[in-house]
């Protein structure tokens, strides 16, 4: 009975088993070898982080062995003192010896191959070189040995130049994406709800295998990282197991929410003057990962982490984003160049969790093209990209701007130096007009800033009028997310600039993600080339100013969870930018309401530009209603000196600041006919707008001074 419920269970495994066909097919070769010519190799070393999978794969060579008329013994280095006494008593237990017997004799007695399975070997690290150089060099030939161990193989076996010939190293990673989608749906996983678990599992062995469990107790459930706290608290004692104290916990979680961890960054967000310690610890776990940057652990570790601590304790997790942020914003203003680069990267890095934000960002890939100024040789490959995306007549546009602004394009060149994609950031300020009426998208965006937001004196507005990359033009890509990054360097580097435009192929695509950036969609600004049209996003940094804009993206990413979507902007509300025409009919009401406090609190100049300097951006409506009268009274007051204004302002204090009943009595109390009083008020109220204009933009000011 023993004997057949064993072969169930083996059974059920490997029927659950899915994927490492590489890994399979190596060691079946390695099979067939041992029954006909010698072994290829006779150690077969398997490494990879903790649940990924090495046990699941160690049982399927079991089976694949069994299936192969093969002996295959199985040890778990977790069951066995790390002595060399106690190894041979537990292959001696594995072949089922008498306690004398030994294991070498035994194995060189039997005529046919023999396959060790030994797995947790990271558990059995002090025999490490016993194994290597004592025990299993005196193997027969015919024994093929598997090692599973978290930690990749030491160094005695990669410099041996013995074993070099003699061993195979099998790094183990994650399911595949469509290893995963099968695995899913072979346990009944609804097919809608396969997208959002990949995403979080990032295909992980253990964690679908939870998830699986998850679903098969409660059917109807609708998986949500952090509605699963039990399989998340499950995945940390299995990857994590037990920290030594709180400083390696917050250690832990720190690395989880930064995409690379230095020693000065871990020391800074723990607030501690020396870090050494808990960084060497964080060096030597098996799922923490370095790099020439820093630390970082397996994505599963990650995930399990942060979900686990914006569940367990989110004012922690919003803490340590915070110091996070006030970092990286401190040295995005000390570097420059690509360091300044992979700093925006890593604050970019902070908002990965949001559904706003993750599908349109590659974090692992992105930083591997490198960023560049475009040279001569450049032309030819950056035109035909336009003309295999765009067409024709988009590439002599990309032309046209490449001859008269040099400096615009940004190129990303792949490992052989060849472009990979670019980005042309148009300065319309230094733009030519026949360069502007030339281009559509020039003629629209600048139409736009004149209507709607002009330039004040020193400031300046971007077009970002081509981005593409070489194979995927305007889609996610590592080319797209290196785009996005130069995007955010040239809000944060670019001195006096106003405006920036960012035109897209696929405006509705793009949407949620440049909504939770503050990009505001500008139909006025479309644009139609070559029989296609382009849908404009674009932004005012004089209303909110890059680091006010770094700010909100940070509370809307501490605010939202990883399924919410864009939230409302809490604190002070934004300024307004007003067109002309709005503008004018807001200063018309204003004087309307000027002996009507209480009306003002609706008018749309409370937010505007000029009445924010004056108080404040966080200040409350009262002050801001008694700020736009003071602006509405001086600008009315300074027409009374000038002679040729003084009978507009005498129309203006009657009619608004100290009003008459009614406009006839107003006139006669001037003394002037009721029509040349309309006149004068019509053209007093006129020059109210022009000066107020004058002040919202800034040239005002600019005079003055």
């Amino acid at each position: 009975m023993l004997s057949r419920l064993a072969e169930r269970l083996n059974g059920a495994r490997h029927s659950r088993f899915v994927g490492r066909t590489e890994e399979r097919a190596l060691f079946g070769s390695a099979l067939a070898s041992l029954a006909t010519t010698e072994l290829p190799f006779h150690v077969l070393y398997v490494f990879g982080p903790g649940g990924v999978g090495k046990t699941a794969l160690l049982v399927e060579f079991a089976h694949m062995a069994e299936q192969a008329r093969v002996p295959a013994m199985y040890v778990d280095g977790r069951n066995v003192e790390p002595s060399p006494e106690c190894f041979v008593d537990a292959l001696q237990g594995a072949m089922n010896l008498a306690p004398a017997a030994s294991p070498l004799q035994a194995l060189a007695s039997r005529p046919g191959p023999n396959v060790i399975l030994i797995d947790t070997y990271e558990t059995l690290m002090p025999l490490d070189g016993w194994l290597r150089t004592v025990f299993l060099p005196e193997l027969p030939q015919t024994v093929l040995v598997v090692l599973a161990s978290s930690n990749p193989p030491s160094l005695g076996w990669r410099t041996d130049p013995g074993w070099q010939a003699f061993i195979r190293f099998v790094p183990l990673r994650n399911l595949a994406p469509e290893e995963s989608q099968v695995y899913m749906t072979g346990h009944g996983i609804p097919a809608d709800q396969q997208s959002a678990i990949l995403g979080f599992t990032h295909g992980h062995p253990l964690a679908l295998s939870l998830i699986v469990d998850t679903f098969a107790q409660r059917r109807n459930v609708r998986f949500q990282p952090e509605a699963a706290p039990d399989v998340i608290q499950t995945l940390l004692e299995r990857l994590v197991q037990k920290v030594p104290g709180p400083a390696h916990r917050a250690a832990l979680e720190v690395c989880a929410l930064v995409r690379v961890v230095t020693e000065g960054l871990l020391a800074n967000m723990l607030a501690t003057p020396d870090a050494h310690e808990l960084f060497d610890w964080l060096r030597g776990l098996s799922f923490i990962e370095t790099s020439h940057e820093g630390l970082f652990p397996h994505d599963l570790v990650r995930e399990a982490l942060a979900a686990d601590l914006r569940w367990r304790n989110p004012d922690w997790h919003a803490e340590l984003h915070r110091r996070a942020r006030t970092y990286y914003a401190r040295h995005v203003q000390q570097t420059s160049g690509h360091a300044q680069q992979r700093v925006i990267f890593d604050y970019v890095f902070l908002h990965r969790d949001n559904a706003m934000v993750r599908p349109f960002f590659e974090w692992q890939a992105s930083g591997h093209a490198l960023t560049d100024i475009m040279r001569d040789g450049d032309l030819p490959a950056l035109e035909a990209m336009v003309t295999a995306h765009e067409g024709k007549d988009s590439a002599r546009l990309a032309a046209l701007w490449f001859r008269r602004q040099p400096g615009c394009a940004l190129v990303f060149r792949d490992g052989q130096g060849q472009p990979s994609g670019f980005i042309a950031k148009v300065a319309l300020h230094e733009a030519a007009p026949d360069d502007i009426d030339a281009d559509p998208a020039a003629q629209a965006a600048w139409r736009y800033l004149q209507g709607h937001a002009p330039l004040r004196s020193g400031e300046g507005a971007t077009l970002f009028r081509f981005w593409m990359a070489r194979s995927t033009y305007q889609a996610v890509s590592p080319i797209q997310s290196l785009i996005f990054v130069n995007a955010v360097q040239h809000y944060l580097t670019t001195p006096g600039l106003a405006y920036t435009f960012f035109p897209c192929a696929d405006p509705e695509f793009w949407a949620s993600m440049f909504a939770y950036a503050d990009l505001a969609r500008i139909p006025e600004a479309d644009f139609e080339v070559g029989g296609r049209r382009y849908g404009v996003y674009g932004h005012d940094w004089r209303v909110v100013p890059p680091m006010a804009w770094l700010a909100l993206l940070a509370e809307r990413e501490v605010a939202l969870g990883p399924q919410d979507g864009v939230p409302s902007p809490r604190g002070s509300e934004p300024l307004l930018v007003l067109s002309r025409p709005e503008f004018e009919e807001a200063v018309r009401r204003a004087l309307r309401d000027f002996s009507h406090p209480d009306m003002l609190h609706t008018n749309p100049l409370l937010r505007s530009r000029m009445v924010a300097e004056r108080v404040g951006a966080d200040a409350g409506d009262a002050e801001r209603v008694a700020a736009l009268r003071s602006l509405v009274e001086e600008t009315v007051q300074s027409l009374q000196p000038l002679p040729r204004e003084v009978k507009c302002y005498r129309a203006l204090h009657h009619t608004y600041l100290y009003p008459a009943p009614t406009q006839e009595l107003a006139a006669e109390l001037l003394g002037v006919p009721f029509s040349t009083f309309r006149r004068h008020l019509t053209a007093g109220i006129a020059r109210v707008v022009e000066i107020l204009w004058q002040e919202e933009i800034g040239i005002g000011k600019a005079s003055k001074k």
